[in-house]
């Protein structure tokens, strides 16, 4: 007979390690699901230079301190090897390269679906973020324009780039730390909706974190905040930003009005020959495995209450953002939506064995 497991987590990214973390704590027998050749997830395929916004010691999963980093903000490998050793440390039980194409659900059993076997579960913890569904535009003429697309997520470095005419399309966190080195090597022009905003330079993650959290707790709390305490601005300084500030590069222009062949067209109707366009247009969520539960999927997101889905007993969502959990798609967030997740977990089967008389 094929093995039912209580609860399996589909992804091996922070947010699923978390539940897992919660759920060794309990006698459920489960199983974590990544479809990374390695841990890291989505950090394997960030660009070579990516850091976090904080320090270690405010960007750390429940249970262990990031180690301190070796600069100001720890970067991509180290937290690759923290997630690593994470891992080990607490010996979870994950199956990798594992790729869930489908969860469907049959006679109080979930169904999930991969190219090698099929695996049971009477639950099913879906954390699978955000970074397989890369989100761009639709820009008129975008598939005329013969030069080089990349969106954020296949960026690596200045060097896919040097010696082009670039445009940079995007007014986040990315855009600008993606601009930042690649003016070193090419001429750039960065693409916004509007003037973009930056924090003081002495503003880093943790305060953005301790800001959040105080504005989501009033509001918890049925008070209204103050939001001009709230709004210091969107880009973060980390070193590469400032340095770019520095040399005069963070300027932006509004959005040009379609492509051509060879470049793009202003809205005053003038032409510019570009050779490449880097997409930093953010991402939407990766949801394509649970098609065959047939829930009803609004602006991209399921119902939730909490983390657990509405419309599906037995199916939880957690790290995709505020609408899973308050600063649930962070390290240091997602600890407590994993916590709550994992005491539902437990407490819905021990109330469906209850009920089914074992």
């Amino acid at each position: 007979m094929a093995t039912i497991f209580d609860t399996i987590i589909i992804g091996g990214g922070q947010s699923g390690l978390a539940c897992a973390y919660y759920l060794r704590r309990t006698k459920l027998r489960y199983v974590l699901l990544d479809d990374q050749p390695a841990p890291g997830a989505a950090w394997r395929s960030g660009w070579d230079s990516l850091t976090l916004f904080s320090p270690a010691a405010f960007s750390s999963l429940p249970g262990w301190l990031m180690p301190e980093s070796r600069q100001q903000l720890p970067g991509r490998e180290e937290v690759i090897a923290y997630l690593t050793a994470y891992e080990n440390r607490y010996s979870l039980p994950v199956e990798r390269p594992v790729h869930v194409q489908d969860v469907c659900y049959r006679d109080g059993i979930f169904e999930l679906k991969t190219p090698k076997k099929t695996y049971h579960a009477r639950t099913v913890i879906s954390a699978t973020g955000t970074f397989r569904k890369p989100f761009i535009p639709d820009y008129p003429g975008y598939s005329k324009f013969k030069g080089l697309h990349l969106h954020s997520s296949e960026y690596k470095n200045p060097d896919q780039v040097a010696g082009k005419r670039v445009l940079i399309v995007g007014g986040g966190n990315s855009g600008a730390q993606i601009l930042a080195e690649v003016s070193r090597v090419a001429d750039t022009k960065w693409v916004t909706l509007e003037e973009v905003t930056y924090l003081p330079d002495d503003v880093d993650g943790k305060v953005l974190f301790d800001q959040a959290t105080a504005r989501y707790y009033a509001m918890q709390k049925g008070e209204q905040p103050d939001l001009s305490r709230y709004s210091l601005g969107s880009i973060v300084m980390v070193p590469p930003v400032k340095e770019a500030r520095a040399r005069g590069v963070l300027k932006t222009v509004r959005p040009f009005a379609q492509f051509y062949e060879t470049g793009v067209v202003w809205p005053d109707g003038k032409k510019e020959e570009t050779d490449a366009v880097i997409w930093c247009t953010g991402f939407g969520y990766a949801l394509d495995h649970l098609a065959c539960l047939h829930l009803l999927i609004e602006k991209g997101k399921i119902e939730v209450e909490g983390t657990r889905a509405v419309q599906q007993p037995g199916l939880w969502l957690v790290g995709y953002g505020n609408w899973t959990g308050f600063a649930s798609a962070t390290l240091i967030g997602v600890g407590r939506s994993a916590r709550q997740t994992a005491a539902e977990v437990e407490e819905y089967l021990l109330k469906t064995a209850h009920a089914a008389g074992y």
